[in-house]
């Protein structure tokens, strides 16, 4: 297994982690709220949204992040020469 095939993995989980994230926020604010009732994880819906929002940030910079790596094959030895 190499290291690009390993990223690829990390840039997919991202990529559907990223999807299930952006569906759970409400435009009305009650998101992460209307699943089951309030989640328990959470002390209220405030901060239910903020851990929400910081987790979604932190996907769409590791997404982003290795979008950028693995499309400028980076991590690809150079050719041979002569």
């Amino acid at each position: 297994m190499t290291v690009i095939t390993v990223l690829e993995g990390i840039w997919a989980f991202s990529a559907l982690a990223l999807i299930v994230l952006v569906l759970l926020h409400s435009p009305k604010g009650d998101g992460i709220g209307a699943i089951g009732g309030q989640a328990q994880l959470f002390s209220s819906t405030k901060s239910a949204e903020t851990t929400l929002n910081r987790v979604t940030w932190a996907l769409t910079i590791v997404f982003m992040g290795l979008t950028i790596v693995l499309s400028a094959n980076w991590l690809t030895p150079p050719p041979p020469v002569g």
